[in-house]
């Protein structure tokens, strides 16, 4: 057998250790039987490679602006509202008739047939905490991500894919030196699995520090260090087999079983992969230099590479990973000399935002892939409705930015409004609790959820009180 583990024996229920991850089959007779064939065989048939029908085919990438971007200067400009209230970088026409966007947001403004804004959203969250919002504020404390990966198991059965992954700046860029700088310590609560248990965790294949080079797949607490052995080990098996013929007589399945294991898991992180228009589509490295960002303390986690973040989360979904999370730094907006005054770094970063997520949009739409992958695109509050003395604006959780795109929803849509000011929801308000159901019912099946085995009481009670946002649906 190839089997590539952690040699410390951990059984689980199933059989088999997480630690033995990669287990293909007997190499020194042709390959004989693949562990992964039959698999591969019943998706052929109709297996969605992770259950049953209470898993529905399709993906979430959550989009998550670190910091509490201002809600004003993103989708509720205000412009009527007093100067000291309303949006510094002006307003743009959208597709919506009367609508805007803040100023910053040209290209997705072009595209509000594809997505939905809601205006009458409140985190209810005015710290730098993000477990309120990531996990939907469920009684489990468990992010959304986490919740996922209980239900559907934390790789997928017919590829090994991760089902539960976080993208940061560092798995684009494995050389940055961020470091323990801006809201660091707050970044694991973004996908903290809480009660659920460390085994449902995201994945990070940037892992940080000496674990840059990680490509585990959840597989140990101390997990494979070397993700580059790991490849040359399996590059070199697979050159072996395709030198001695191994592979001459297996039939498709076989032949399929042994490339999902020697390629793609590890091509999905690999842009290198990618077809270089698109990869330049999603570029923002050019839109600004980030190195000037990060010399302001409340930015020093603030880089350019998020559109191919966003990129590495389509490749992903893709690739069956049910949920993704992209983390974007340097959102804390106070203008108090520790970020620069009157919201000087909202052009370039909403900027970035406004290709990046384009650029995603976009390419799911030509792909064919919009139904299949909810996008969502919030932080863990907003930012105070009139503008402090530096021009900047302060912690404030009574009202939060929030754009759904995809996944099956009812798109072209801005849902409800803000009072006169932006302070506060003057229609239906919706929060966490909202947002966690609206993704729950597009990625589940939740009434078939709550008849099916080997789910904890605890959590079918989340599942069960769960309610979306009607407009979508």
């Amino acid at each position: 057998m190839l089997s590539i583990s952690d040699p410390r024996p951990n059984k689980t229920c199933e059989g088999y250790g997480r630690r033995e991850f990669l287990r293909v089959g007997t190499l020194g007779m042709g390959l004989g039987m693949f562990g992964l064939e039959p698999l591969l065989r019943m998706a052929e048939a109709g297996s969605n490679g992770n259950g049953d029908g209470a898993v529905r085919k399709k993906s979430v990438v959550l989009l998550f602006l670190n910091g509490g971007p201002p809600h004003i200067e993103f989708f509720d400009p205000k412009m009527t509202a007093p100067s000291e209230y309303h949006s510094i970088s002006g307003e743009v026409k959208t597709k919506i008739k009367g609508e805007t966007f803040g100023g910053t947001f040209p290209k997705l403004a072009k595209m509000t047939d594809k997505l939905a804004v809601v205006r009458s959203f409140a985190s209810g969250n005015g710290g730098h905490t993000y477990e309120k919002v990531s996990s939907g504020d469920n009684e489990l404390k468990a992010a959304m991500g986490a919740v996922y990966a209980r239900v559907v198991g934390i790789n997928r059965q017919d590829t090994g894919m991760p089902t539960n992954t976080l993208i940061l700046p560092e798995a684009v860029r494995p050389d940055l030196k961020l470091g323990r700088n801006f809201e660091t310590n707050a970044l694991p609560t973004m996908t903290d699995p809480g009660s659920l248990g460390a085994t449902y965790r995201a994945f990070n294949p940037s892992g940080g520090g000496e674990l840059q080079q990680d490509m585990q797949l959840r597989v140990t607490p101390k997990r494979l260090a070397d993700r580059r052995l790991l490849l040359r080990q399996v590059d070199h098996i697979k050159r072996q087999a395709d030198a001695g013929g191994a592979l001459a007589g297996a039939d498709k399945f076989h032949q399929q079983a042994f490339d999902v294991i020697t390629g793609g898991v590890a091509d999905a992180f690999d842009l290198s992969k990618e077809d270089p228009k698109v990869l330049a589509r999603y570029n923002t490295t050019k839109l600004f230099d980030a190195k000037k960002l990060q010399r302001w303390g409340d930015m020093r986690r603030a880089t350019n590479l998020l559109g191919h973040q966003m990129l590495l989360a389509r490749r992903l979904c893709e690739r069956g990973c049910g949920f993704v999370t992209v983390s974007d730094c340097g959102w804390d907006y106070h203008a108090n000399n520790n970020s620069p005054k009157n919201m000087a770094g909202l052009w370039p970063m909403g900027g970035q935002v406004d290709h990046a997520v384009s650029a995603f949009l976009e390419d799911i739409h030509q792909r064919g892939l919009s139904d299949d992958i909810l996008l969502i695109v919030t932080g863990e509050m907003g930012r105070s409705p009139k503008l402090n003395g530096g021009g900047g604006r302060d912690h404030y959780g009574s009202m939060t930015s929030l754009l759904v795109a995809g996944g099956g929803l009812k798109m072209g849509q801005i849902i409800g409004k803000s009072d006169h000011l932006a302070a506060k929801p003057a229609t239906t308000p919706y929060g966490p609790k909202h947002l966690f159901g609206t993704i729950l019912h597009t990625l589940f099946n939740v009434g078939e959820l709550r008849v099916r085995d080997g789910l904890p009481r605890d959590l079918i009670t989340v599942l069960e009180k769960a309610a979306g946002i009607p407009e979508l649906f």
